[in-house]
């Protein structure tokens, strides 16, 4: 059993984590509320976005929208993976779930793949594991803004257009609530444009827009702006996980130490007590040897 020293010095111990937890906590909870509504507001504008791309793409002439770089689909050699991850831990498991995706994802590919990693977490994991990695983005803050996602795009779409990789697959968590993270993989190039589910709902998508000059050359540059928005968007879900994760698990890190000190606390009590009773009967004991 241990000492009663050892037990103090455990419970202060204990004590200090739980600050530090709970401020950690504090701050993830702070942060958390607006990268999910930075999350959230981007959700609606990418809809429209795919909308918008649908209708282009149903109106667009057939030979026009395949003889477009973005849009040509050619024989893999080569793939590219683009690894969202924090740059930082204490977030559960979030990033070992996302390494474990990723990592999964490509060794299980049949072509090479060159890994653009965004955290550090993700690079790190992919160095020692001695991938490809081509480009790497470390410098993001807590709530990343277009224009530093924009960089990535270009990346991205400047290897793809040269022929470097042939086809292009997004790696990130996407933000589903506080206590859930999905660690997804889909691709983003080449561009595979949506269509529209009815007939009926082209005519009307067609009715309420107008196109200058043509569809063809609007649907031209849009495609650049929908890939930006593609990845601007699972930064922001990832982001969002990132700090929903951290709050969870700090919040229960906070818990556990708690637990464990109220456990430390009865332990050394106890310890008390017996140390307090055998010196009340050494005493005892002693003064009843004196009037012997």
């Amino acid at each position: 059993m241990a000492t009663i020293r050892e037990l103090k010095r455990r419970i202060t111990s204990v004590k200090s984590t739980t600050k530090i937890t709970n401020a950690l906590q504090l701050v993830a909870a702070s942060k958390m509320r607006r990268a999910q509504d930075r999350a959230l507001q981007s959700r609606p504008y990418a809809e429209k976005l795919q909308l918008v791309l649908a209708g282009l793409a149903t109106n667009a002439g057939g030979e026009d929208e395949a003889r477009h770089p973005l849009l040509e689909s050619r024989p893999v050699k080569n793939i590219g993976l683009l690894h969202i991850t924090p740059n930082r831990g204490l977030c559960g498991g979030l990033n070992s779930n996302l390494n474990r995706s990723a990592g999964t994802f490509v060794a299980t590919a049949e072509e090479p793949a060159a890994v653009v990693a965004v955290g550090k977490k993700g690079r790190d994991f992919f160095v020692r594991a001695r991938a490809q990695v081509t480009a790497e983005f470390t410098e993001m803050g807590d709530y990343p803004t277009q224009a530093e996602t924009s960089a990535i795009s270009r990346v991205i779409m400047q290897d793809y257009l040269a022929g470097t990789i042939d086809r292009v697959y997004l790696s990130y968590a996407e933000f589903v609530s506080t206590a859930n993270q999905r660690p997804t993989v889909r691709q983003i190039l080449p561009i595979a444009p949506p269509r529209m589910d009815s007939l009926e709902q082209a005519e009307e998508f067609r009715a309420g827009y107008i196109f200058e000059p043509s569809p063809d050359q609007v649907l031209e540059r849009l495609l650049p702006r929908y890939i930006e928005m593609q990845i601007y968007s699972a930064v922001l879900e990832s982001a969002a996980s990132e700090q929903s994760a951290r709050m969870v698990a700090m919040k229960n890190a906070t818990d556990n130490a708690l637990e464990i000190q109220r456990d430390l606390t009865l332990t050394y009590n106890k310890a008390r007590q017996e140390q307090i009773t055998t010196e009340l009967l050494d005493i005892v004991g002693g003064a009843a040897a004196l009037e012997e």
